[in-house]
């Protein structure tokens, strides 16, 4: 099908629905540990907690990819159907997970949370794909990245923003403080309002052949054997794609789960105050256990606020990029190496941070490599398989994002970290080395397809 280019807003507006889907990532990755350091969780057991977010991904994006490459309805389209769904489900975990009571509440929640947001956001990786000729795929996914970084930096500054607009820091203990339930509940309705206006203001191609589709779509358990299938017949350069999205997605998990344990130590030092080390029946105790917590509280707001430095660069990164790629070519290659090795040296100089405003410099640099990491990879792949299982392929890649979480959840976070030491800190190092490594297995691209986009076939 020869698809025409489209403008600037017309891919603004498709891709506008991923403000929505940020906020809820935005605040999920900057304040999940806040919430289960105050429902009590130590912060060698954080990134345990996490794996829920890794896990869920691994099973719903393959087979929300795989159903989205099956539909299509003449009012609703192909991918959109998706959206929606997603973000019903996503606004209303928003909304309840600050609210939990008790721990594995809050667990469960970021479960839900998490399963509801991946519903939302494989399909808009594969519209991108779907609705844009091979010379602007850079550009459209470029555009995605520009919307994500505006949706990380306004979300990560939300409890702080109401913080000081008066709302309450404070909170008994075992409670979540007000400022941080306003925020979610903002974050929800920004969820399901973007992903509107997505819906309402795109259109979708209809398969190019309907009576192959009709056929495909008609196959019977065929989920299985069509997932295992292309898995085993991936392309090379999805596999290489693979070795950088493991070591970029550990990095990133890890600053997720231990960023704020670490920073609100090392940087801030107001760490979470421990229930065991006080009183509670003690007058004297309880007023001191209630100044520890404010302090956390407030320098948490600080860490998020601080994260939130990473989504305003990664937006100017994407800024540039949009600017540059509307016009000519770029080595996708060479971008996203040199983005990598940048946000590693971020995570690395936090080891030597002992004044906060120093924070900004790091997640700058660490914002480029996540302007690179949410568009270089997909616009390589893109350019690298067949358009007809965009969706499946999309959803099958999510492994590679999946995966190393899991792992770095279910232990390698605390191992590689505890090398280094005791201190919540060294999984900062820990991300930097993780980074750069990324950074490096770039060279192991060599399909000039996905280095830039060529009119005749390299496959």
């Amino acid at each position: 099908m020869n698809k025409r280019k489209l403008s600037f807003w017309e891919i603004w507006n498709m891709s506008f629905g991923f403000l929505g889907i940020q906020f809820g990532f935005a605040l999920q990755g900057g304040f999940m540990s806040r919430i289960f350091q105050t429902l009590g969780a130590g912060k060698e057991e954080i990134p345990l907690l996490w794996i829920a977010a890794p896990l869920t991904g691994l099973i719903v994006q393959p087979i929300i990819g795989y159903l989205s490459d099956r539909t299509w309805s003449v009012k609703w389209g192909r991918r959109k159907p998706y959206f929606l769904i997603g973000a019903v489900l996503s606004s209303l975990a928003l909304f309840f997970v600050p609210h939990s009571p008790v721990l594995w509440g809050a667990a469960g929640f970021l479960w839900i949370l998490d399963a509801s947001i991946n519903i939302s956001m494989e399909p808009f990786r594969a519209l991108v794909a779907d609705k844009l000729p091979e010379s602007q795929r850079s550009y459209g996914f470029v555009v995605q990245t520009l919307i994500i970084g505006i949706g990380t930096w306004v979300a990560s500054n939300l409890p702080w923003f109401i913080s000081k607009l008066g709302v309450s820091d404070s909170a008994a203990l075992g409670v979540v403080p007000m400022s941080v339930k306003i925020a979610f509940a903002i974050g929800a309705f920004v969820f399901l309002l973007s992903i509107l206006y997505t819906v309402f203001t795109t259109s979708e191609y209809p398969p190019e052949d309907m009576e192959e589709f009709e056929k495909e779509r008609s196959k019977k358990n065929q989920f299985i054997p069509d997932i295992l299938n292309n898995i085993g017949n991936m392309p090379m350069t999805m596999k290489k794609l693979g070795i950088i999205q493991f070591f970029s997605w550990f990095a990133f998990f890890t600053m997720w789960s231990m960023a704020n344990p670490a920073l609100t130590e090392h940087v801030f030092k107001t760490p979470a105050p421990e229930e065991i080390n006080f009183n509670m029946d003690s007058a004297e105790d309880k007023q001191a256990f209630d100044i520890a917590n404010t302090a956390f509280q407030k320098s948490s707001n600080a860490v998020g606020s601080y994260m939130g430095v990473y989504g305003l660069s990664s937006m100017a990164f994407a800024l540039l990029l949009v600017l540059y790629t509307s016009r000519k070519r770029i080595n996708r290659k060479y971008v996203h190496m040199i983005s990598l090795i940048l946000g590693g040296i971020g995570f690395m100089m936090m080891k030597f941070i002992l004044s906060p405003e120093y924070l900004a410099i790091s997640f700058i640099l660490i914002g480029i490599s996540w302007g690179s990491i949410l568009s270089m990879p997909y616009a390589m792949l893109s350019s690298s398989v067949d358009p007809k299982k965009m969706g499946v392929i999309m959803g099958i890649f999510n492994m590679f994002i999946v995966i190393p979480q899991i792992i770095a959840a279910l232990g390698g976070v605390n191992f590689i970290s505890g090398l280094f030491g005791n201190e919540a800190i060294n999984a900062m190092t820990v991300a930097g080395i993780s980074l750069i490594l990324a950074g490096l297995s770039n060279f192991l691209i060599t399909n000039k397809n996905a280095i830039s986009y060529q009119s005749e076939d390299n496959s």
